[in-house]
């Protein structure tokens, strides 16, 4: 499986809910007509997405098994995955492309060679895509997805290489 995004909590009385996409595009999610869902990874239950709109960087949907408020209360934390043999398929060199998903839990590294954090999500702003990075003392810092910083992303190693600078 592999994790797309994760369920933020309800919204509204009738069964919405809010969703992190962690996919390129907001709407990127429902390309996929069964979603699995999970807190640990490990036991799935499949559910059924049907309508959507997007409102402040996060995807709003129903799913066909939940109706009420109180339902869709109980997804909250959610994990969403798909079967990764249900994406398109990549080039196998692995340089041209990734999927966010495969970013996420990646140790990001400085060109000093300074640990930065670990990627805990990205998203798109319309102008570049931006990396969320969880800091050790556990505050967050965004840096944007681009060419000029992002320097080298080895999946194999699991670590992101940028030009930053840590403010201390």
């Amino acid at each position: 499986m592999v994790v797309l995004g994760r369920i933020i909590g309800p919204r509204g009385i009738k069964g919405q809910i809010k969703v992190a996409p962690f996919t390129e595009y907001i709407d990127g999610l429902m390309d996929y007509p069964v979603w699995w869902l999970s807190s640990d990874e490990k036991s799935w239950q499949t559910v059924h997405p049907a309508s959507f709109f997007i409102h402040d960087n996060l995807l709003i949907t129903t799913l066909e098994e939940y109706d009420d408020r109180t339902s869709a209360s109980e997804l909250k934390g959610l994990l969403i995955a798909v079967p990764r043999s249900q994406l398109p398929q990549l080039p196998e060199d692995g340089k041209d492309g990734y999927y966010w998903t495969d970013l996420i839990g990646i140790d990001v590294v400085n060109t000093q060679g300074k640990s930065v954090g670990t990627v805990s999500g990205l998203f798109e702003t319309g102008a570049n895509d931006v990396m969320r990075v969880q800091l050790s003392n556990n505050k967050e810092e965004l840096i944007p997805f681009v060419d000029q910083v992002i320097r080298q992303v080895d999946l194999k190693a699991r670590q992101i290489t940028v030009d930053w600078k840590l403010d201390d």
